[in-house]
């Protein structure tokens, strides 16, 4: 059995580059598509959120001199490349997927609205939600943590690079230590860069719970949803 009926996965666009430099990496396309597969076939209705770090990333366009509005504008299509390539790869694994945008762009997505979505998932189809929230100044962050709270998820899953959250940046210093669970006062008391601030409040006020887990280690997906203990659950 599941342990949530309903999720909102957030995926994030650099783990998608795999091996590679830049982009996506096939292999790494492929084998998200199998766990988030292998968790539908067991009945999760599941929304998801990915970044665009991998192709473009606003923030960083805007410290290189480029417009921080127009290089938002470009994270946001990042994200609808990711959100196609990942949707691709789902129908490849056997897996109905439908991507929504929150800009504008058929034929590419259909445009984004919270009870199409539903109805989507309560249809058996896996809803990709991409360009970010449409407004530039927010993360996609922020975007999984407004529609985790839209959709009414019961709970925001962050697959990451990491296995949890730590006391510090574990791949920096040695001594973190890993938290089993936090409370959102404390990550906003400690300052840990678990999400923006604007996305962690989101969750917070919500009252949205978030596992933070390795996404990458093949199987864990399946393992946060038959509620083995692995990752950070952060909650009020």
């Amino acid at each position: 059995m599941a342990r949530f009926k309903r999720i909102l996965l957030k995926l994030s666009g650099e783990s998608l580059m795999g091996e590679k430099q830049y982009g996506i990496d096939e292999k790494r396309l492929s084998e998200y598509a199998q766990q988030i597969k292998e968790i539908h076939d067991m009945g999760v209705q599941i929304g998801i959120v990915i970044g665009g770090g991998n192709i473009f990333r606003g923030l960083s366009g805007a410290s290189k001199g480029f417009d921080r509005v127009k290089g938002d504008q470009m994270g946001m299509l990042a994200t609808v490349i990711n959100s196609l390539g990942l949707s691709s790869a789902l129908g490849a694994a056997g897996a109905k997927a439908r991507v929504l945008t929150a800009i504008r762009m058929e034929p590419i997505g259909e445009f984004y609205s919270k009870w199409k979505a539903i109805e989507a998932m309560e249809n058996g189809e896996i809803v990709i939600m991409s360009a970010g929230t449409g407004n530039p100044f927010f993360t996609t962050d922020t975007g999984s943590s407004l529609r985790g709270i839209e959709i009414e998820a019961d709970v925001m899953l962050k697959g990451t690079r990491v296995d949890g959250i730590y006391t510090a940046d574990p791949e920096k210093d040695p001594t973190a230590t890993k938290f089993d669970d936090i409370t959102y006062d404390e990550v906003l008391k400690r300052g840990l860069k678990v999400m923006d601030l604007t996305a962690t409040c989101m969750c917070k006020e919500n009252n949205l719970p978030i596992i933070v887990f390795d996404m990458d280690t093949v199987g864990n997906l399946k393992k946060v949803m038959s509620g083995e203990n692995i990752g950070t659950l952060v909650h009020n």
